[in-house]
């Protein structure tokens, strides 16, 4: 079983930057495809960012260019760094680990984006 614990949440104010962070107690981090999604207020859950063992990256439309997804294979962490934040960024931001047969989901972290 593999725990992910988010940090970094919070509230800022529109055009504000947050960094969230997922550690990953597993000793395969490296292996996993690393993912944030998002859950707004009455909303599905909805794919955010990806980032594979590769290093290769894909982001949903909405945040393109706005968050960067990132990893640090050495320390079991996976990092989402957001800029120019909008109200409609707000939401609870989950992290999951994915490998080839499981995965794995956080708690969840809150970010709220208001003035």
């Amino acid at each position: 079983q593999v725990q992910l614990v988010e940090t970094g949440g919070g509230l800022v104010q529109p055009g504000g930057s947050l960094r969230l962070s997922c550690v990953a107690s597993t000793r395969f981090f490296s292996t996993y495809a690393m993912s944030w999604f998002r859950q707004g207020p009455g909303k599905q859950r909805d794919l955010v960012a990806q980032i594979r063992s590769s290093d290769n990256t894909d982001y949903v439309d909405a945040v393109k260019g706005r968050f960067t997804i990132s990893r640090d294979n050495a320390k079991n962490t996976v990092y989402l760094q957001m800029n120019s934040l909008k109200p409609e960024d707000t939401a609870v931001y989950v992290c999951n680990a994915r490998g080839p047969y499981t995965s794995y989901w956080g708690q969840g972290t809150q970010v709220t984006v208001s003035s």
